[in-house]
């Protein structure tokens, strides 16, 4: 079920359309619990169904799905930290349990994390060693009131 609006069709608009669904899809990895290879969780769109899902994988990723549940967890409703009176409520969210097709097996995709954070320490490094560079450039220029201020802001 889409919400968008599309207008009706009128003599020379182009007649090939796509209509998208507003349906997104999560895939989340639960760490508390074993799962076998041939089952996938989600978090959803909470206006999908589970024909919704079953038809999204297989069609547009080609996945042989077997079964697929749904269940909607209520927000947590906790205190407001800055109004003593109130109430906050988190949003409400949906899970799909996908069951492939028996012989497919899912593994999570490799998020490569090692990589993000070598490039982290390099680019700290980088910034250190620029600093270092400043402060010898400042100190080479002779001002010691005013260290790190150009010369055309002095008086």
């Amino acid at each position: 079920m889409s919400t968008r609006w599309y207008p009706l069709y009128k003599r020379g608009n182009p007649q090939l359309r796509v209509f998208m669904p507003n349906f997104w899809m999560k895939l989340v990895n639960l760490e508390k619990i074993t799962v076998p290879s041939n089952k996938v969780n989600f978090i959803i769109s909470r206006e999908m169904t589970k024909y919704d899902v079953k038809n999204y994988l297989e069609q547009i990723y080609k996945v042989p799905v077997l079964d697929v549940r749904t269940l909607n967890q209520m927000g947590k409703v906790r205190p407001n930290p800055f109004n003593k009176g109130q109430l906050i409520k988190d949003p409400d969210t949906r899970f799909a349990f996908v069951t492939l097709a028996p012989g497919t097996k899912f593994e999570f995709p490799d998020l490569k994390i090692d990589k993000q954070n070598e490039q982290m320490e390099t680019s700290n490094e980088e910034v250190e060693s620029s600093k270092q560079e400043f402060k010898k450039s400042v100190h080479a220029s002779g001002q010691k009131y005013r260290p790190g201020v150009p010369t055309f802001f002095g008086l």
